[in-house]
């Protein structure tokens, strides 16, 4: 019954009707994404507000105080403060797989630094967020009016890229919550290539067959998530839409000396606060609940993060480490829940599902697309069809219209007498006279049959799905080219028996597998994906070329004899050598040091015993180290052999001992001598003298003496040699030697290896690019000749230096230095270094 103006309720119902409209809104309009785009509204307002300001990747940064305001002015009235940390949040790099801003400015840190304020950051699109939005102004998605009624905005984004699995989405509803984890956009891509290649039989793929493509979430920040052999914990999860996976953090061991250690922890499980990691483990460590941690300190920079946890001498590395894992967020569980708006209701989601919804919505996106693009198509033609009625009827048509009185009275007469329709009669009347001319006319004609074709295509292509369905391949396959990347997240898979928290470091986990390490002159270094050999001539030829095992440790030793020691893991793939990293951002070398060569062992407790490290300098300073003397991977330089002032390291090899040493100078001499007569010594002593030089030479090259081929020699003016070993007579260290090799006038030595014809060396240079040549393009000759040309020059143009693709077990590559690379050591400086 009513009185006046109030209105008799039930309060209970009325309590529960408001409450379902509220939850209803909170989880439509706010903290559940839509299948289709992957998307929250604000998120979907910040990237069109930007598009609608024509912040593009390719435009200037605009302030974030001002996007933040359109946002709110149009289309988001809510706080600006969470519209800001929202549209922060896509410029996070620890927080997005796939960034869709650009930002410029503080925009947080993972540990859990706020942005700066709105009015001092910039941001504008990024590339990603223009595949969102691409097409969007062809019909391709509805749009609905704003808050106000004023304006419209897309209620989803045509979402050329899967974002949903991609960049993943979390939040909380009223009664419900979504977690889903990012992906790799690679692993993604395959399985929606797989779903459409196999689109007639749908129901016939299995959660196990996506997972041959998708093998589990893939975090930004990196991690391991370990997974059980028996329980298999992802397939469930996804199969489900609901499940937990265990991650942990990434670390490694480094040796300090003295038996101490530390231990380095370089990527940290997602959403994990790095401050407050450290600040929990100073915490439990100053509790005595872990001991055995001498000093904990944050060395992160812009290369990368770099935790270091410095352990006492009595301390047991694995017992810390797992005691890391136990107490710590180094380790913890990440839940999936799949639940993303389908139809403008929640539905939790399978993986297969949630691949399914996106196919579904790409494909009516290319289907209005066409659509779209054939009416404009047909509008076109019409147009031009006019046209070419007009330039075939041109007098005509002149005449016609300097008689009609006005323009309307002319477009009506043209209707009539060469039946043309409304519109073409405009764009006759609308036509410049500039298209009168024979050139312009085949314009005309030449659009219009490119229209008709364009036409012929899109009918065909509305007409046949699985036309439509390549369409939407081929489109991700060019989203991918643009954005995959390596993954980051490793999956660990361990027995059922082992205990999660386990300590696994990268030793553990490491693929076992044989690739090439090249590192350019620059000191770039990369490591390919397989064992595939890369390519030795060209532009793209690097400087040092090994054949190395995923597990080893790679010793970097500069000119001066300081030497780094990392693992080889630790250098990135990459698919070209100059795509590589430089060498200073992950070792302790800095950018000024010159690398002389590289090596690689295996770790320290699978080294053979009774091998030894030969060094050997410009001046002829020769040393043999025990390998066991070498360190396991440390973040401090060492000294791998002391360099005299005014000399340079210029190799180091491997040897067993008992070998025979061949070494050349750049005047053509050469000594072969037994290694036993050098004895044995520590890392940081300088050696013995093993070639005696004139007062302007130098080593330009040496090697281990006999193997089998030939002596190969090589000039700086691409004139070469072999000689067979048995040419060079055994003497004892610390003699002349005897001739090799008489260069031409103005050619210097650059250059000797011993090897089988069939090998190959790759050359390098002054002006062009490097070339790769056998060594049998050379003749065999005596000691005393002086070889053939095998490289014709360009005048002005020389060999710097040569190097040689290593294949041995534990391979060792070194360069021989022309003195037009390498300045020659002056006559006094050599004095000096002797003394």
């Amino acid at each position: 019954m009513e009185v006046g103006l109030v209105k008799k309720i039930d309060i209970d119902a009325e309590m529960q009707q408001s409450y379902l409209d509220y939850a209803m809104s909170v989880i439509v309009s706010r903290a559940l994404p839509d299948a289709r785009d992957g998307l929250k509204p604000v998120h979907r307002r910040i990237l069109y507000a930007m598009f609608d300001m024509g912040v593009r990747p390719s435009t200037t940064y605009r302030k974030s105080a001002r996007i933040v305001g359109e946002v709110l002015g149009k289309y988001h009235p809510h706080g600006d403060a969470a519209v800001y940390e929202a549209m922060a949040r896509m410029a996070q790099d620890f927080s997005m797989r796939c960034l869709m801003v650009d930002g410029q400015g503080n925009f947080g840190s993972i540990d859990g630094d706020p942005p700066a304020a709105m009015r001092y950051t910039e941001a504008r699109m990024a590339d990603a967020a223009g595949d969102l939005l691409a097409d969007i102004k062809k019909d391709t998605v509805d749009f609905d009016t704003n808050f106000d009624g004023t304006l419209t905005e897309p209620t989803v984004l045509p979402a050329a890229l899967p974002n949903l699995l991609v960049n993943g989405a979390t939040g909380i509803a009223v009664g419900m919550s979504t977690s889903i984890p990012p992906h790799n956009l690679g692993e993604v891509v395959d399985a929606l290539k797989f779903m459409l290649q196999k689109w007639d039989k749908l129901d016939d793929i299995n959660i196990e067959d996506l997972m041959g493509f998708i093998q589990g979430p893939d975090f930004p920040t990196g991690g391991i998530i370990i997974q059980s052999k028996e329980n298999e914990t992802l397939s469930g999860a996804y199969g489900s839409g609901r499940g937990r996976v265990t991650v942990q953090a990434r670390v490694h061991m480094e040796e300090m000396g003295r038996g101490r250690n530390r231990i380095i922890v370089t990527e940290l499980p997602y959403m994990t606060n790095k401050a407050a990691l450290i600040e929990k483990i100073a915490d439990l460590a100053r509790n005595e609940r872990i001991t055995g941690i001498a000093d904990l300190r944050d060395e992160s920079d812009r290369q990368g993060m770099r935790i270091v946890i410095e352990l006492s001498k009595t301390a047991d590395p694995q017992g810390v480490l797992g005691d890391l894992y136990r107490l710590t967020p180094m380790q913890n569980t990440f839940s999936i829940i799949m639940l993303a708006l389908v139809g403008g209701e929640p539905r939790m989601l399978t993986l297969k599902q949630a691949l399914r919804v996106y196919l579904d919505h790409r494909l009516e996106i290319v289907k209005r697309r066409s659509e779209f693009d054939l009416k404009n198509a047909r509008e076109r033609a019409h147009i031009l069809e006019g046209l070419q009625t007009a330039l075939d009827n041109l007098d005509d048509i002149i005449a016609l219209i300097r008689r009609s009185p006005d323009a309307d009275k002319a477009k009506e007469r043209l209707q009539r007498r060469f039946k043309l329709s409304e519109i073409q009669a405009q764009a006759i009347l609308d036509m410049q006279l500039r298209r009168l001319a024979a050139l312009e006319r085949k314009k005309i004609n030449d659009e219009y049959r490119e229209i008709k074709a364009k036409i012929k295509f899109l009918e065909g292509l509305l007409r046949s799905p699985k036309k439509m369905r390549q369409v939407v391949a081929d489109e991700l396959e060019e989203v991918k080219e643009k954005y995959d990347d390596r993954r980051r997240t490793q999956i660990a898979l361990i027995d059922a028996d082992q205990p999660k928290a386990m300590p696994l470091t990268m030793r553990d986990l490491i693929e076992d597998k044989t690739v090439w390490l090249t590192i350019t002159e620059d000191g770039l270094a990369a490591l390919t994906s397989d064992d595939k050999l890369p390519r030795q001539s060209g532009s793209e030829a690097p400087t040092w070329l090994l054949k190395v095992n995923t597990r080893d440790t790679l010793f970097l030793a500069a000119e001066n004899g300081m030497t780094a020691a990392i693992p080889v893991h630790n250098v990135p793939e990459a698919n070209k050598p100059s795509a590589g990293i430089h060498i200073a951002k992950i070792s302790p070398l800095s950018l000024d040091d010159h690398l002389a060569c590289a090596i690689t062992l295996p770790p320290k407790d699978e080294r053979a015993e009774e091998r030894y490290l030969f060094s050997v300098s410009q001046l002829g300073m020769v040393k043999k180290s025990a390998i066991a003397d070498l360190p396991g991977p440390t973040a401090d330089l060492f000294t791998m052999v002391r360099i005299n002032e005014g000399d340079r390291l210029q190799g180091v090899f491997l040897t067993d001992g008992k070998s025979e040493i061949l070494m050349m100078a750049a005047s053509g001499m050469a000594i072969r001598f037994s290694e036993e007569d050098v004895r044995p010594m520590g890392l940081v002593a300088a050696g013995v003298m093993g070639m005696k030089l004139k007062d302007d030479d130098h080593i330009i090259g040496a090697e281990i003496f006999p193997t089998r081929g030939e002596v190969f020699i090589i000039g700086s003016l691409g004139t070469a040699k072999r000689v067979v070993t048995t040419q060079f007579p055994k003497q004892g260290r610390y003699g002349q030697g005897v001739v090799a090799w008489k260069p031409e006038k103005n050619e210097k030595t650059i250059g000797m290896t011993i090897n089988k014809g069939t090998a190959r060396v790759t050359l390098h240079l002054w002006k062009l690019a490097p070339k790769m040549t056998r060594l049998d393009a050379a003749p065999l000759q005596g000691r005393a000749a002086r070889g053939k040309t095998i490289l014709d020059l360009k005048a002005g143009d020389e060999i710097l230096q040569m190097t040689t693709a290593v294949e041995i077990d534990r391979p060792v590559a070194k360069r021989t230095n022309s003195t037009a690379k390498s300045k020659r050591i002056s006559p006094a400086r050599k004095r000096k270094a002797k003394k």
